[in-house]
């Protein structure tokens, strides 16, 4: 497991930025943030989208992150469950409003809009 080194404080979503390390629940680092995801209308953490190397990413949802740190994102995900994790994507099967915001947060973090 990662260990606490002194100076290394608790963080937040609001201070997560893009390439702090990600490691797994069994200690590995599987990757990098890439993008924060937040919902605008409550302000409320979303998830987080790593890039595990080679440009696959995928989709962390908020519960699965046990802890954002200065120096690393801690996740409740082994290594070996990491490649099974959602690649981001638009859903087809949401409609509304909901897809209208998360076809909004999905430009934002592909750098589109």
């Amino acid at each position: 497991m990662l260990e606490r080194v002194p100076g290394m404080n608790p963080g937040s979503y609001l201070t997560l930025r893009p390439g702090t390390d990600v490691v797994t629940a069994d200690g590995q680092r599987i990757g990098s943030v890439k993008h924060v995801l937040v919902d605008e209308a409550t302000n409320i953490f979303d998830g987080i989208v790593i890039d595990t190397g080679a440009g696959e990413l995928h989709f962390v949802d908020a519960p699965e992150v046990s802890e954002i740190r200065e120096d690393a994102v801690l996740i409740a995900i082994s290594a070996a469950d990491v490649p099974s994790l959602p690649r981001p994507r638009r859903n087809p099967g949401v409609s509304g409003d909901l897809e209208r915001r998360l076809h909004r947060a999905w430009e934002r973090v592909s750098g589109r809009r």
